[in-house]
């Protein structure tokens, strides 16, 4: 499977699924039927879940990585 390249409309929808509340409240807590549900749908059902990955190099679910500077 080889690699696409991101595209301006990747980027947008990235940041849809960056703003989405379900997706943002599953990378925050990281437990519970939201978390479980994003995890089930991002890679099957959800264009903005996949534009995500794409975008940012980790799934809709995972946590976002902290600021070390």
């Amino acid at each position: 499977m080889g690699e696409r390249e991101v595209t301006e409309r990747d980027r947008k929808r990235a940041q849809k699924c960056a703003e989405c509340e379900l997706c943002a409240y599953a990378r925050r807590k990281q437990r519970g039927f939201v978390f479980w549900l994003v995890k089930m749908i991002e890679g099957s059902l959800c264009p903005y879940c996949r534009a995500y990955e794409r975008v940012h190099g980790r799934k809709a679910h995972e946590p976002m990585p902290e600021d070390t500077g």
